[in-house]
């Protein structure tokens, strides 16, 4: 894990998403910046730390970083322009909430969509390897999974205070059951209505 990209350009701000392969929900975002000499051993690829540990490490990151912002794209919109594009979407309304303007952004995976001509740099399994990029991936994780907890709250059927809306066997099986509700991704084909015979 390294602190930053580059070291020419500050700040820099890391970007990741939580969500895309979701059935049901928002897919978020959440960019961060962190002060030129930080460091922080505990942070590491949200995938790889448990639900304390993410939550716990959530609010170091929200204390010690210079600006984060959290951005997302509901399900609606995922079907209307795509997965792909929600997603780089969902990460620009995360740098547009940020209270400084970046000067570098670095990315998790290898798609990007240019952010006001901002030098940037995607790199491929970068929750792992870059600081800022792996504390967006703990802040778009902690953000979502609470708020599919609300959402199991008003759709109780679908157990997505466990599944978190990710496409597991009771969830699937919910689906075939009693149908979707409004929250549902009605482009991923595990959603789409069933033809009766």
């Amino acid at each position: 894990m390294e602190a930053f990209y580059q070291t020419e350009l500050y700040p820099e701000a890391g970007c990741d998403e939580a969500g895309r392969g979701c059935l049901a929900g928002p897919v978020v975002a959440a960019a961060v910046v962190f002060p030129k000499d930080y460091w922080n051993d505990a942070i590491n690829d949200s995938k790889q730390l448990s639900e304390k540990q993410r939550v716990k490490l959530r609010d170091e990151i929200i204390r010690d970083a210079v600006s984060y912002g959290i951005g997302m794209c509901d399900n609606q919109e995922i079907d209307n322009i795509n997965i792909l594009q929600a997603s780089l979407l969902a990460m620009h309304r995360a740098l547009d909430a940020l209270t400084v303007r970046p000067e570098f952004i670095i990315i998790d995976g290898n798609k990007w969509k240019d952010y006001h001509q901002t030098p940037f740099q995607t790199v491929v399994k970068g929750d792992a390897k870059f600081l800022s990029i792996a504390a967006a991936s703990i802040l778009a994780k902690t953000y979502r999974d609470e708020w599919m907890v609300r959402a199991a709250a008003e759709y109780p059927l679908y157990s997505w205070e466990k599944n978190k809306g990710y496409p597991t066997k009771d969830h699937r099986l919910a689906i075939i059951e009693h149908g979707v509700c409004p929250l549902h991704r009605l482009s991923y084909e595990p959603c789409q209505p069933r033809l009766s015979l």
